[in-house]
């Protein structure tokens, strides 16, 4: 996983989404996902690309059941955008780059 990526459990959800200071997208996945690990490569890209503006997040959903079940996650991947320590927006299943880069956009604007 790339650097500028959070890898987040449920001790550190609080903290590190909740309270972050920038929006953050929040990638809720598995190691078995197939979709996941096609949506992965994309969500690094982003990640650089969005650098310093918008951070992002992985939530390994075997091992942090309660915060997916909290966020009413029931397929993934999940996306979630947060801002202010509350979810804006909410896309399931892989989408293309273009779509996500408009959920970005559209939160920076707000």
């Amino acid at each position: 996983m790339a650097e500028y990526i959070l890898n987040v459990n449920q001790d550190s959800f609080q903290k590190s989404v909740l309270e972050a200071q920038r929006p953050i997208l929040v990638d809720f996945w598995a190691p078995w996902c197939g979709p996941c690990r096609a949506v992965a490569p994309v969500i690094e890209e982003l990640a650089k690309e969005y650098q310093g503006k918008v951070d992002f997040a992985k939530v390994n959903v075997d091992e942090s059941p309660f915060v997916a079940s909290k966020f009413s996650v029931m397929s993934i991947p999940t996306l979630i955008m947060f801002k202010d320590g509350k979810p804006l927006e909410q896309v399931v299943g892989f989408k293309p780059k273009d779509q996500l880069k408009k959920l970005l956009d559209n939160t920076l604007t707000k």
